[in-house]
């Protein structure tokens, strides 16, 4: 396996592998780096990349979702505080920059930071000094900090919405991450892969990608890039029986009216099915079982990944690929408690 593979880089396209060489150099560099890219691009990724192919590799790798901090405790979360700082302090913490110590945090959704935080993060980059949230004592510590948008910086910072002087701050170092749409033939070599690890995840034989398929990921400008093709993929899988998937479910959804009818033999098929297979069928729509089908999953999901993490969300959020906010949602849409039981 190659380092690229090993990091999760998967693409041939020359846009990726131009941002893949930007960020080899920046791993040799001890500097704070912008990465900036749509959602869906891989920019935890890229920072993951970064940081294990850096000489802190050996340290903590500390990521945080800035748009899930709240915003009267942004501050608390970030530097730490002391006992009885605040109402609910009962013991002191040293914040997600003390536990990055020697290493890399990474501040995801940056443009999500109010104003008073986008101030002590200024403060804290010009010479890694900080004071924790009731604390008198001056703290220095010796990390490296990534930072990710997939908002217009530039365009916040003339609207006053963002702190020009710390952008300044933070771009030392810019990383654009190509949108799947830019890197051609890089979505179905991206596809195999997800297919390979899901095989070895679910513990079954291995699956292919039938040309329509390819066809169909090369055609379709995924909006939502490789998170959004990811979901695809792992949805098509656990649902379709299709040795080669087609992405049949997804191009009706996604491209309705362009998939063709089904070819002869597939009717013929149908049309030979036993009679209590269409009567089964009859008693729910295909819609409403598939919906089933995928929401069971979702559930057993979530609560698989909440308990692997102890109960804990963030770490249930990384295990599992996704963003904190979107994993929460799942958590309170099937009203999973912290320990991944039932609330």
């Amino acid at each position: 396996m190659d380092a690229n593979s090993r990091f999760d880089l998967v693409g041939a396209s020359p846009q990726f592998r131009k941002a893949v060489a930007q960020i080899q150099r920046m791993a040799s560099i001890d500097a704070t780096v912008l990465i900036a890219g749509e959602t869906g691009t891989g920019k935890e990724v890229a920072a993951r990349a970064i940081h294990y192919g850096s000489e802190r590799a050996h340290k903590p790798f500390v990521p945080v979702n800035c748009g899930a901090l709240a915003e009267s405790l942004v501050e608390s979360e970030l530097f730490g505080h002391e006992r009885g700082a605040f109402t609910d302090a009962k013991t002191a913490s040293i914040g997600l920059v003390g536990q990055a110590t020697g290493g890399t945090i990474f501040l995801d959704e940056i443009d999500a930071l109010t104003p008073k935080a986008q101030a002590a993060l200024l403060r804290f980059l010009q010479d890694r000094t900080y004071r924790r949230v009731g604390g008198g004592s001056l703290l220095q510590v010796d990390v490296r900090v990534l930072v990710a948008s997939n908002a217009d910086l530039d365009a916040l910072a003339r609207e006053r919405r963002f702190r020009q002087d710390l952008l300044y701050r933070l771009r030392v170092l810019s990383l654009r991450l190509p949108p799947l749409r830019e890197r051609p033939g890089d979505g179905v070599l991206l596809a195999r892969n997800m297919l390979k690890r899901l095989s070895h995840q679910y513990r079954t034989h291995a699956r292919e990608l039938h040309a329509e398929g390819e066809d169909f990921i090369r055609g379709y400008d995924w909006p939502g890039n490789i998170r959004e093709l990811e979901n695809v993929i792992h949805r098509e899988f656990l649902m379709s029986d299709d040795e080669a998937l087609r992405l049949r479910e997804t191009r009706e959804e996604l491209m309705p009216g362009d998939v063709a009818a089904a070819p002869a033999e597939t009717a013929s098929t149908s049309a030979s099915a036993p009679e209590s297979t269409v009567a089964d069928a009859d008693c729910t729509s295909f819609k409403d079982a598939k919906a089933k089908a995928v929401a069971e999953f979702e559930r057993s999901y979530v609560r698989e990944m909440l308990a692997r993490a102890g109960g804990n969300l963030s770490q249930a959020a990384r295990l599992s690929n996704q963003e904190r906010s979107a994993f929460g949602k799942l958590v309170r849409k099937y009203r999973l408690g912290g320990e991944g039981q039932v609330a």
